[in-house]
């Protein structure tokens, strides 16, 4: 994956806490995990720590005149790779005193996670639990948003546990339809990952936990598709899990549903939601289809072993002569060659994973530091994800939408009014900067008669202004969701002009954000010039090259020179060879490997 790199994206020096990336793939004891607290004061616990789209490529055989080799390591979307969501329950006082007689009462989420895996190609696992026996930690509000708000304050300050998302059961009532509160694609952030709920009968409230990590994930139900028809629920009486129709207890997610997530892990969304748990709350079980201690493998209930797993693991051991069972990296029972592309990059700002040749697991996906320029170069990656004025008006107002002129943007937003201004202090509308103009009110053209989520406060701003003898069209709205959130603004991250970005209303220099760097960086190159830095500030490196810079080759270097386009739909590794005869280059390839191993 050779990357040419025509200037340095990423400037300064420092460091900085990388938010909403956590991975939670190791784990405590059973009793480490399951914490009962009496009193205010908690007792110290441990922190638990950690245990594409360029799938393609062509080169050619050392030593061989005249040889071409073209390499398919493609594995699939992520739309097909089994996502876990790590869930940590925490249970209040009240929820202790009138329905916790057991620990299984107060953590089921077995119908949840039904759901989730039949429907989402997703796992809910209870990974940590905790108890507050004697009071609550913090004061339970009706109000569920003002509840979720302190909740999300607590995880940041007290909880260790690195995991996806952390769920409040509480024995109040809310004053909510639903019945509870998270946040809205929050999945993987430290303070934005979670949701309250209050507890009720066993299924009711299992209908409500799958309704708020649904939010986490970036379900929200698309209303402008549902008002259209589009959306279809297979359940006409229960109706379905994300929406406000229907009788009782939904065991469904709408054919929207569905695509919003696949969306939202395609856009660079829930990253954490692929490392797979190694130990839980609940007891090792052969069957769970997750290798515990004591276990080779588990290719999970005797249905699903039947269909893709017998062959390499029966009883939680591996068949005679096989290496693996499961994972993106095992083929036929081994594990796969090092350099196979096990996870593609989803977008711009994605890092495709390769197989280490040591493990059938892909590692832990990852994704370029924030600052990396995207969409050529119309914006930078942030969290993963690429950010633009016009993904974010499509996002909110339909397909059809695009960003407004820079002008809307420059005429507007300096004035401070309801349609044009970078935020509201108390009831006045705050005048942008001439410099912040593009970090305001977000503007956009051809908008729908209501945004796609959330709830639309006061009417929408439309507005032309005439440029040139043309017309253009500066249109926007207030759209609240998560209480008092306004998606109605240019996001955090955004690019706002050469070598800036888009802050807290402001458009900062990159050099302002003190971003740290990755080993090997120089004024003109990253990792060396052979390798991406990732969020998690390490190198990956482009096959072919190897150590923490990247500066060294590998034994791949021979053969994989660099990626060509991708092309969908190949999900199994296939070599593909030309300029000579098939069988002969073939051959060659063989004696290659076989020349290198004797070195």
């Amino acid at each position: 994956m050779v990357e040419r790199w025509r200037e340095r994206d990423i400037k300064g020096e420092g460091e900085r806490d990388i938010e909403g990336v956590d991975h939670c793939c190791g784990f405590l004891s059973v009793d480490d995990l399951m914490r009962e607290t009496r009193g205010r004061r908690r007792s110290p616990s441990q922190i638990i720590t950690c245990g594409g789209e360029h799938c393609y490529y062509q080169g050619i055989v050392r030593d061989i005149p005249e040889s071409f080799v073209a390499l398919s390591t493609c594995h699939g979307s992520v739309d097909e790779e089994t996502k876990y969501i790590e869930l940590m329950v925490i249970n209040d006082h009240l929820m202790v005193r009138l329905f916790c007689w057991s620990n299984v009462w107060c953590s089921d989420v077995t119908l949840p996670s039904q759901i989730f895996k039949e429907q989402l190609n997703t796992r809910i696992v209870l990974v940590a639990m905790e108890t507050w026996a004697a009071d609550n930690r913090f004061n339970i509000d009706d109000d569920p948003m003002v509840t979720l708000r302190e909740f999300m304050k607590y995880r940041r300050d007290f909880i260790k546990e690195k995991c996806d998302s952390v769920h409040l059961f509480s024995g109040n009532r809310f004053h909510s339809s639903w019945g509870g509160a998270s946040y809205m694609g929050g999945v993987c952030s430290l303070t934005k990952g979670g949701g309250v709920n209050e507890y009720g009968k066993t299924d009711e409230m299992a209908i409500t936990l799958a309704q708020s990590l649904g939010q986490n994930i970036g379900i929200f139900s698309d209303k402008k598709r549902i008002l259209n028809g589009e959306c279809k629920c297979d359940d006409r009486w229960s109706g379905c899990i994300m929406d406000d129709v229907g009788f009782y207890l939904p065991k469904r997610f709408s054919n929207c549903n569905v695509e919003e997530y696949h969306t939202f892990l395609n856009s660079g969304g829930g990253a954490c939601l692929f490392n797979k748990p190694l130990k839980l709350v609940d007891p090792p079980e052969c069957g769970n289809g997750l290798v515990e201690p004591g276990e080779e493998c588990d290719c999970g209930s005797p249905a699903e072993c039947e269909r893709e797993g017998e062959k390499c693991c029966q009883k939680c051991t591996l068949t005679q002569g096989s290496k693996c069972s499961d994972g993106l990296c095992c083929n036929n029972c081994q594990m796969e060659f090092m350099g196979v592309v096990c996870r593609e990059a989803v977008n711009d700002c994605d890092i495709p994973e390769n197989c280490t040749g040591n493990s059938s697991q892909c590692p832990p996906n990852v994704h370029k530091m924030d600052g990396y320029s995207c969409e050529k170069e119309q914006g930078r990656c942030f969290n993963g994800r690429c950010k633009t004025k016009d993904r974010q008006c499509k996002y909110l107002w339909g397909e059809k939408a695009t960003a407004a002129d820079k002008f809307c943007y420059e005429k507007l937003n300096i004035e401070g009014t309801e349609k044009g201004n970078c935020g509201k202090d108390k009831d006045t509308w705050v005048q942008c900067n001439k410099q912040d103009v593009h970090c305001g009110y977000l503007l956009c053209s051809n908008i729908s008669p209501a945004p796609r989520l959330g709830e639309l406060q006061g009417g929408l701003t439309s507005f032309s202004v005439a440029q040139h003898s043309a017309s253009l069209d500066c249109s926007g709205g207030h759209v609240m969701i998560d209480g008092d959130s306004d998606l109605g603004y240019v996001e955090d991250g955004t690019a706002c002009g050469t070598e800036r970005v888009c802050f807290n209303h402001k458009c900062l220099p990159l050099q302002e954000f003190n971003f740290s760097t990755c080993p090997g960086t120089t004024e003109k190159t990253i990792c060396s010039g052979h390798g991406i830095c990732s969020n998690e500030l390490k190198c990956v490196c482009h096959l072919g090259w190897t150590g923490d810079d990247c500066n060294s080759t590998s034994p791949l270097s021979y053969l994989v020179v660099g990626p060509t386009a991708s092309t969908s739909g190949f999900t199994s590794t296939n070599i593909i060879i030309g300029a000579i005869a098939g069988s002969i280059l073939f051959l060659a390839l063989i004696l290659a490997a076989t020349a290198w191993g004797y070195r």
